[in-house]
């Protein structure tokens, strides 16, 4: 099994967990090169890579789905820059803990030893409990690693998130996840009891969570087999649905991406056709519909806006009747989505805004729409000159909204197709009138 275990530096004996201790503390990796699947952060030219070869960390996000290295990731980096590590749960703990905490690594700090305070689940705090954690960063305190499974934009305060980068860990895919499942291997010192189309299915059930696929793995260690199991005696033997994959060897991320695909061909038999592929071989229907979702903005849009109303209004019913009537509101949702027109405008002009507003910085807007609810503020402009557009003919002043130093800006161009050409209509007869009443 040596080449299995290739790249991988296991623990040697003195350090390595017992022989009862549970599969995933026994793969623990040791270095930052054994982490697999977020090369794009860990390597050389990845965030934390950089900040290993300076031998300096600054406060960081790890953004990422469950089962994709956070924790070890953080346990690897103090260790490798020589920090003091601590971790905390922000579903366990209160205020009372993080003040211990902090007094804690002040002390350390005192004697030289500063510390990685890691903080699971950060998202799980409150604001004032985010804020607490600013002086600490500030004066160099601690390093502060958080994990969160939610966007932090959302849910992080504005105040940590500017002290703070954002790193994204991507779910494990099925390459990183076959390794994984590699060293499991080497280290029982023999193989799963799986056909390889079974253990394409166990991969592709994980939905790119290691720690699950190790657990899974663990379960099959466990026992005794007469024989290897097949995609449905491993669905049977795990009580779980386990996706099926054809001698093609068609798996989880070709099927997604043949659904969607499909749909912006619009082909509704073709997607409906991958849905039910995906559905009958055991496909989490959340997933289909998160992605259902993602093809109404991306490639419908405003063409027809009711396509993602028809996706959460899938989501909902799912929700409320389970499967498997409610696959059926997923079915539907899928041949809407289909059949509907179809334009990535919305989408190109999220981009275009995006990249202009990085651009741009931060431009004052001009100071005749700024709101001016103190008496200072209206006396230095703030509001002065204001078009209320509903006192204006046609209930459009024609006013300028863009800031002084900014031309306007061309986004969102509808198409001829759809609800857009409605639309396209509209912005061409406001163009008109911005241009006669600004002239």
């Amino acid at each position: 099994m040596a080449d299995l275990f290739a790249g991988f530096d296991p623990p040697p004996p003195d350090e390595a967990p017992g022989a009862n201790a549970p599969l995933a503390d026994r793969l623990r990796p040791r270095v930052l090169a054994d982490v697999v699947g977020q090369e794009h952060v860990t390597g050389p030219d990845g965030a934390i890579g950089r900040m290993v070869a300076a031998g300096r960390l600054s406060s960081m996000i790890l953004w990422g789905p469950p089962g994709t290295g956070k924790t070890t990731i953080a346990r690897l980096l103090a260790a490798t820059v020589d920090l003091r590590f601590v971790a905390i749960s922000a579903v366990f703990s209160g205020v009372a803990d993080l003040k211990k905490a902090f007094a804690e690594a002040r002390d350390h700090a005192r004697i030289g030893k500063r510390t990685l305070l890691f903080v699971d689940e950060i998202h799980r705090f409150n604001r004032a409990q985010q804020d607490g954690f600013l002086p600490y960063v500030e004066d160099g305190t601690v390093t502060l690693v958080g994990a969160t499974t939610e966007n932090p934009s959302f849910e992080l305060n504005a105040a940590v998130l500017s002290r703070a980068q954002v790193l994204i860990l991507h779910r494990l895919d099925a390459a990183a996840l076959g390794q994984l499942l590699d060293r499991a291997e080497a280290v029982e010192g023999r193989s799963l009891p799986l056909t390889p189309a079974a253990r394409d299915a166990i991969v592709a059930s994980a939905d790119g969570d290691g720690r699950f696929l190790l657990n899974q793995a663990e379960t099959l260690f466990s026992v005794a087999l007469d024989a290897p199991l097949d995609p449905a005696g491993l669905s049977s033997f795990l009580q779980r649905r386990v996706a099926v994959y054809d001698k093609d060897r068609e798996g989880h991320y070709n099927l997604i991406s043949a659904l969607h695909k499909s749909i912006r061909g619009s082909d509704p038999q073709a997607a409906l056709y991958y849905l039910a592929r995906m559905l009958t071989a055991g496909e989490e229907p959340l997933f289909l519909l998160r992605r259902l979702t993602r093809a109404a903005v991306e490639d419908i849009g405003l063409a027809d806006p009711q396509a993602l109303v028809q996706c959460i209004a899938a989501k909902d019913t799912y929700d409320f009747l389970g499967s498997p009537e409610g696959e059926l509101a997923i079915a539907q949702a899928c041949l809407y989505l289909a059949t509907a027109p179809k334009s990535n405008a919305a989408y190109k002009a999220q981009k275009a805004a995006w990249r202009s507003a990085k651009e741009t910085g931060s431009l004052m807007p001009p100071q005749n729409i700024l709101n001016a609810p103190t008496k200072l503020m209206k006396q230095i402009g703030y509001g002065a000159g204001y078009a209320y557009d509903h006192d204006a003919e046609d209930g459009f002043s024609g006013a300028n909204y863009w800031p002084d130093e900014l031309p306007p800006q061309t986004f969102y161009e509808p198409t001829e197709r759809g609800f857009e050409k409605r639309l396209s209509e509209r912005l061409a007869y406001w163009s008109q009138l911005r241009a006669e009443r600004q002239g």
